[in-house]
Formats: C-alpha cells, structure tokens, sequence
C-alpha cells in the first residue's frame, strides 16, 4: 500500500512539472509525461500483455493500456498521464477497502490450547496437545483451557463452556462428567483421562469448521471486470471500423483525419468516472460506516448487506447481554431485602457467577463474622449457617435432597430456591438480560424486506424459545454446539432467494465457523472473541445490533449512488463517443466532458461519507 501512494505521489509531482513548466525542448516536456506516465502504469501494462498471453484479451488493464497507448500515439501526453492517474487513485481505495482486515482466521483462535499437563511417571510435564494420547491422564489447573476431549477422573470444578455452546451459564462438573476441549476451567484442579486425539477434539473441529466455511464463501466479481468484458471489445471494434472502413468507402476521407477520430474515440471510451467513482462509492460508504461504530471490511460485503433477506442470529452476548443478573425475588413469609440479604451470606464464599449476581444484587456490606459455616455442595447449591439459622440456597436437587416443600418456579433462568430452618422462604431467579435495542432491531429489520428472522442458541430449549418470543424472532434453533449452527446456516442457505442473502450476526469463539459461512458475517466486536471478529465480514464495534439496521440503511444507500453513477457515467460517456465518431467533438471537449463527468461522479460518490450520527 505505501509502495503505491508512493508511486502515485511521485507521478504526480512529475507530472505537475511537465504541465506547469515549459521546457526549451517539447522532448524534455514528453519524456517527463513517459517517465511519469511509466512509473503509475507500468504495472497495468505489465497486467495488459500477460492477461493477453492468457487469454483474458478485453479487461479493464487491456482498455487502460489501449486508451492511454492511444492518446501517446496522437500527442495527448497530458491526457494519457492524467488517465492512469485517476485510475491508479481508483484503485488504491479499492484495495483499501477490501479484506485488508481478513488475516489467517485459525492462528488468532482464542480456543486453540498452547499446552497440556501430562502426568508420566507419577510427575506433571507440560507438553504439545498433539503429543498427547488416548487413555493419557492430563491435569487442568483454575483459568486453563481445557486442551483435549477426556473424563473427568479426579477433582471437580465449574467450567465456562460459552466459547463452545454460547451459554453464559457455567457448568459444574465432576468424577465421571465429559468434558469438551475448548472449555475454559474456572474454579478447581481437574485430573482427566483423554478420550480423544487432539486432531479429533471438539477444538480442532472448530478450527477446521472455520477453514471450509472460508472456502465456502464466493467473491463477488468487480463490476469493472464485469463491464469491461463487453465494453472494452465493443469500442476498440468501433474504433478499428472507425480508422478503416471510412476511408476505404469514402470518396476523398484523408486516413490520417479517421485515424485521429479512431485514437480519439479510444481515448474518450476510457471509463474513468466508472473507475474511480464506484471504488469511492463503496469507500465512503465504509467510512460512513466506520462513523457510526460499523466496520465494514471490503466493498463486497457492502453489496451482499444491502441484498440480505435472512437474518440468522446468536442469542448470548448478541440478543442478550451475556452477562448474570437477577431478574426476579420472590419472598415467601419474609421482605425481598431479607431474602436478598441471606442468600447473599449463604453465597459470600463462592466464585460462582450466580453467587457473584446475588452479592451484586444485595450491594451491602457483609458480615463475615455472622457466616459461622458455609459449605459448597456441587452441583446442588449450598448449606451455610448465619448467626442462628441454618440456610440452604440451591437448585430443585437441593430442595428435593433435603425434602424441603417449596413452590416450583416457571420463570425463565437460573433459579435459587432458600430455604431458612428447613422452610422454604422464597426463590431468586437470575438470567441473561435481553439487550434494550433487541426487539427494535427485529422489528425493524422486518420493515426492511428481511424475510426471516432466526435464532441459533446453545443456551437450553425453554430460555431460547422464552428470548425469541419476547423480541420477535421468527424461528429458533436451541442447544445447538459450533457443528449444529453450521448444519442449520448450510439448510437456511438452501432456503433463499437466488439473489439473496444470509446474515449471520455472533459474537464467541463458537459462531466462528458460522460467521465464515454465512454469505455476510457480523460479529459484535466490543465484547466479542477475537477469532469471532476476525472471520466476520462486518464488525458492530458498539456491541448494539440496531447498528445492523443502519448498516443496512447505509448499504442501501451506497448501492444507489454506485447505480446512479454508473447510468451517469454511461449515458454521457455514449453520447460522447458518438459525437466524436462523427467529428462533432474535439479531443479537448472530449477530454473535458470525460473529466467533468469524472468530477460530477466523484462528488455524488462522497454523498456515501454523510452519515447521521
């Protein structure tokens, strides 16, 4: 990229110098437009005779070439500079804009373990993932990834299972449990026996999910590549007809005159409006973007947002804040400050982030001294005694195991049940909140042609139907791991339009792959994993998914002013080579009119940059 402004920036100065200085010599004027002219179009003319010997004769390169060649050939040096130029200007934004973000997706997953303790001869030794076998027994430590598939053998501990299942809720697990590669351990030191080869480990599955979903997703070809395709045979025809045919037929038609009108005609063919404005086009509108907390990582994705149709959605930490809360207390016989208050002593000594809700919830100073006991019963709850009472604060395990009579909650969430003496005295019910925009973005997504909307969650069946239900969502998909939202994003796939598209908004490590496969990937990027906003085409960088709807608004927009400057550019640029076809037109009014609706584009093109913020 710098090489190029640099060249860009050099061939300038040049080329100011031949037009402002005039040299005793015309020659010293002409080799200066050549040297200037070949440092900025070297390389297209390079493109030119290679794509040549390739068969690809009539592209953009071939038309550059032949256009600015041609302008040489009849002494409009100036011309032929001025040409390559703005199409090297046009094709440095274009560069600019696309992809330059996308880098090698499976070298920046969070989730891909660095090393795995392996017990050999009754000793700890830290060794690769790979060097581990079947039937060896690795010890995870508190805030290690789990690195392989295995069982638990020894220990218990609480796991954050989000980067695999998206659930905000960890799992407490012990002797005899599963455990995924991938999890992360929170709490206590676990020895397991290894069930699976680190190659065939849910974390390796990812990563390799995450590389085919990447194959999967096709390019949009660039609409220059595309017009001139047809464009560039059309014109150099006309002008091989226009230097041949007259004077052959015409009775007195001087060669040189139909020549110069053919030289002509190639130079005003030359599609600079169309190949500077539509790359600025798409370059403002990703500026636009960028204005309003949207990043948008190349020009292709723009298009594809303005097309989306079905609109695929996480649920935790995109919908929903992804964060513990108490939601609800219900008091039975006692006030809700009595409640809150006991079952944040019971829970004082527990990292757990539902203990950790309830301690923010209470928000007041505790009183170690009135915490005589407390113990943690995994899996259940706890059993703690504060001054005189004897308190229990858990799940229906709990409840039923020490034959407590309680009301069975049916809110969504995760519920705490206390009981205080062996009565139940109420529940607390803490759950994921649902983002304040989330219901707005649905409905007004709705009102934006998005056919269906979708939700694919790894959270339980009850709370993703509960979520879905409260903001409109169309469909959902619940406990669902990384491969389950792949298979359902290949089957809605199938389900759209030939011209539409497929969002898919995530925010963990999990929705990787799906983000990749997705014909546009949006990943909340404030909170969201590394790799997540790495395989993403667009990141919403405010974590707010109502930025997908001016996202939207803003591809719209992008996309008419890119359609209005190529029915401008073409509809002036006809006109144009007609006039120059009969003599009508001179070089100089054809260059001007060229360069005036070069002008007229690029202005219209940088309406894309005016966002309301």
């Amino acid at each position: 990229m710098k090489k190029d402004v640099i060249k860009i920036v050099v061939a300038l100065i040049l080329f100011l110098l031949a037009m402002l200085i005039n040299f005793p010599n015309e020659w010293i004027n002409n080799c200066i437009f050549i040297l200037s002219y070949l440092i900025v179009g070297f390389e297209i003319l390079r493109k030119a005779v290679r794509n040549i010997f390739r068969g690809k004769v009539f592209d953009e390169n071939f038309l550059m070439a032949i256009a600015t060649l041609g302008a040489f050939a009849i002494g409009e040096f100036p011309e032929a500079v001025a040409v390559m130029l703005f199409y090297q200007v046009g094709e440095l934004f274009q560069d600019y804009a696309v992809d330059k973000s996308r880098k090698s997706i499976a070298s920046l997953m969070d989730i891909r373990p660095d090393y795995a303790n392996i017990i050999r001869d009754g000793k700890e030794e830290r060794v690769n993932p790979n060097d581990v076998k079947i039937g060896n027994t690795i010890v995870i430590k508190p805030g290690e990834k789990v690195p392989l598939d295995g069982v638990i053998i020894d220990g218990e501990t609480t796991l954050d299972t989000k980067a695999l299942t998206g659930e905000s809720v960890p799992r407490d697990a012990e002797k005899g449990d599963t455990v995924l590669s991938g999890c992360i351990n929170l709490s206590g030191t676990i020895k397991m026996e290894v069930t699976k080869e680190f190659g065939e480990s849910t974390v390796s599955k990812i990563l390799d999910l995450v590389e085919n979903a990447s194959s999967k997703k096709t390019k949009s070809e660039n609409f220059i590549t595309k017009f001139a395709a047809y464009y560039t045979p059309i014109v150099v025809i006309i002008a091989v007809i226009l230097a041949i045919v007259p004077p052959l037929i015409m009775e007195g038609a001087s060669f040189q005159d139909w020549l110069y009108r053919a030289l002509s005609f190639l130079v005003v063919s030359c599609p600079c409006a169309l190949v500077i404005s539509i790359p600025l086009s798409f370059f403002g509108g990703i500026g636009g973007a960028s204005k309003i907390g949207v990043l948008v990582k190349g020009s292709n994705y723009l298009e594809a947002l303005s097309k989306a149709e079905i609109m695929v959605f996480d649920k935790t930490g995109t919908l929903t804040e992804g964060v513990f809360e108490v939601q609800n207390v219900e008091p039975v016989g006692i006030s809700k400050e009595e409640l809150l208050k006991v079952a944040a002593y019971a829970e004082h000594y527990s990292n757990h982030p539902i203990s950790k809700s309830i301690k923010k919830a209470y928000n007041k100073e505790i009183d170690e001294k009135e915490i005589i006991d407390s113990q943690e019963l995994s899996g259940m709850g706890i059993t703690a005694k504060i001054g005189k009472q004897n308190v229990l604060a858990g799940n229906e395990k709990l409840m039923d195991e020490k034959g407590i009579e309680y009301e069975k909650c049916t809110h969504i969430g995760s519920v705490v049940y206390i009981a205080i003496d062996g009565k139940y005295v109420g529940h607390i019910v803490i759950a994921d909140k649902i983002k304040e925009d989330a219901k707005i973005t649905i409905d007004e997504l709705k009102k934006n042609n998005i056919k269906q909307t979708v939700m694919l969650t790894g959270d339980r069946k009850n709370i993703g139907e509960a979520v879905a239900k409260k903001i409109g969502i169309d469909k959902v998909y619940a406990e669902l791991l990384p491969d389950g939202k792949v298979e359902k994003v290949e089957e809605l796939l199938k389900t759209k339009s030939p011209k539409g598209k497929l969002a898919f908004v995530g925010d963990g490590i999990n929705d990787a792959p799906v983000l990749a496969m997705a014909d546009i990937g949006i990943a909340m990027g404030g909170l969201g994993a590394d790799s997540a906003i790495e395989a993403a085409d667009i990141v919403i960088m405010t974590d707010q998914p109502s930025k997908i709807i001016s996202a939207m608004k803003l591809s719209k927009k992008t996309m008419r002013i890119v359609k209005e400057n190529i029915i401008f550019a073409i509809a002036v640029k006809v006109l144009v080579l007609i006039l120059t076809a009969f003599g009508l037109s001179t070089m100089w009014q054809a260059v001007f009119a060229d360069v005036g609706v070069s002008v007229i584009a690029i202005l219209n093109a940088l309406r894309a940059l005016r966002v309301k913020l």
